[in-house]
């Protein structure tokens, strides 16, 4: 009995909650977006769409092209996570579940007799017939893997969809592997696919038969021995990973790509950063700013680094600081911001220490600032996230920026990330929204640039369609490059 990992995949989870929640979207082509926006990207899309190439990173207005007939919603993350928690309790209800790492994935260990193969396809066949007596499916369907650890079952899964159940046994291995690219294993991006070809392996053939060894060598580390073992059906512990950094990032909505929208919504951002990193009990050294333009590669970027601190008005403080750079840009004509609006902004904590850890100053003044932090973050978890706040992020809070997002591997608190007045009447009190902020603005910066390539193509994409499309917004347009010389 090798089977000792099941693991469920929701297939296109996204989109396929709008098609649960809108039954005349079934069958339809549907891509979920952050914004309405032409020159964004899609952050998911159905398997109607996937067969006219329309896919996760895709820029909007090259979706369009792809697929005329295509429906765009907004997402609606706290949707998404109230769905999470009914899709984990039907498949509590068949076999218990692992710590879902993800919003549409989860793990769930076999153990005794449930580790043979009938047993473990019948136990997968349930959690199916568990969604269809739920009513979820056929809008929500997904795919299972079982195999030897949560590796190659996570791997299997991917290996048959929509709908698929895949079954690796340890005497399967590695032939029924040979049939997949090497994009196809978990963990190989494309850095870890460059190492590899470098180092000759070509094909999941190669890597299969690469000896332990050599995988070390071609990955430049020990992870390379432990995708030996893993490949070869061991199940690794986990390895205690130490926080480095805490942060936030936005991609700006069209009203907010002005410096004051640009400067209230990193005020935001970063007042959430300090939250969680009280609520984490560490300290921060450094702090990173970034903020992208329309039309310029030129990135404003500062890095600073101090005395280990967690209190807001004192990170409030040195960011403003740094800010005020780009006012006196403004002032000297060395950023016309009409020309070169913002489009994307970021803080990231860094050089982070446990609490108790390093020894702490004693000012008076820190005190005070320590003092009004744990003041804010007490009132705020009694009466939801920013139910008081500074001044400064007044126009984000207006416009709605920076709301909670759905990462890929954590699942923060509510009261962390949720604006109060934010949740909908219907929703639950277990509602969360997880952040995927990192890889969607980089997906969105991405698509940015390749609008700026087809301006007439997003033009022509920039106009009212469909339900919740958006009117066309002349500031939002991509520029042409422009040829100006250092801004800061």
């Amino acid at each position: 009995m090798t089977l000792r990992c099941l693991f469920v995949d929701f297939n296109s989870y996204f989109a396929s909650v709008e098609q649960y929640d809108d039954p005349a979207l079934l069958g339809r082509p549907v891509a979920v977006v952050p914004v309405m926006s032409a020159t964004t990207c899609a952050i998911a899309a159905s398997y109607e769409a996937k067969a006219f190439g329309v896919k996760t990173g895709t820029p909007v207005w090259e979706a369009l092209v792809l697929c005329p007939d295509l429906v765009l919603r907004e997402a609606r993350p706290a949707r998404y996570i109230a769905l999470h928690h009914r899709l984990m309790a039907a498949i509590e209800d068949c076999i218990p579940h692992g710590k879902a790492e993800s919003i549409d994935e989860v793990p769930c260990w076999l153990i005794g007799r449930e580790r043979e193969r009938a047993n473990a396809e019948a136990i997968a066949l349930r959690i199916k017939q568990r969604l269809v007596d739920e009513g979820f499916s056929p809008a929500i369907r997904c795919s299972i893997g079982i195999a030897p650890n949560r590796f190659l079952a996570k791997t299997a899964s991917d290996m048959r969809k929509p709908d698929g159940l895949t079954v690796l046994e340890q005497s399967d291995l590695p032939d029924s592997l040979h049939s997949l690219e090497l994009r196809d294993f978990c963990g190989i991006g494309p850095a870890v696919e460059q190492r590899l070809l470098r180092a000759g392996i070509h094909t999941s053939e190669q890597l299969c038969a690469a000896s332990r060894s050599q995988l070390r060598a071609a990955c430049g580390s020990i992870e390379g021995e432990r995708y030996w073992l893993q490949l070869r059906g061991h199940e690794l512990p986990g390895r205690a990973e130490r926080r480095a950094s805490l942060g936030h990032s936005h991609v700006l909505g069209p009203e907010l790509r002005t410096f004051e929208g640009a400067r209230a919504v990193l005020f935001k951002l970063l007042a959430k950063a300090a939250m969680r990193l009280r609520h984490e009990r560490h300290l921060a050294g450094g702090l990173a700013i970034r903020m992208r333009f329309v039309g310029l590669d030129k990135r404003f970027e500062r890095d600073l680094t101090f005395a280990p601190l967690d209190d807001t008005p004192t990170l409030l403080r040195l960011l403003g600081d740094e800010l005020a750079a780009l006012e006196s840009a403004i002032q000297r004509r060395r950023w016309n911001v009409k020309r070169h609006p913002p489009l994307s902004v970021a803080v990231t904590l860094t050089q982070l220490e446990p609490v108790g850890s390093i020894t702490q100053e004693l000012m008076a003044s820190r005190g005070r600032a320590k003092a009004i932090s744990a003041t804010l973050d007490s009132i705020n978890r009694r009466y939801g996230n920013n139910a008081l706040y500074f001044g400064a992020m007044q126009e984000a809070l207006e416009q709605d920026a920076a709301p909670m997002r759905i990462p890929f591997a954590t699942i923060p608190e509510v009261g962390l990330e949720e604006d109060v007045g934010a949740r909908k009447p219907a929703d639950t009190a277990e509602e969360l929204w997880l952040e995927r902020e990192r890889q969607f603005k980089v997906m969105a910066e991405e698509a940015h640039r390749k609008a700026r390539e087809h301006p007439e193509r997003v033009r022509a994409a920039a106009k009212p369609f469909g339900v919740g499309g958006w009117v066309r917004n002349p500031a939002a347009e991509p520029e042409a490059p422009g040829t100006t010389g250092s801004l800061f």
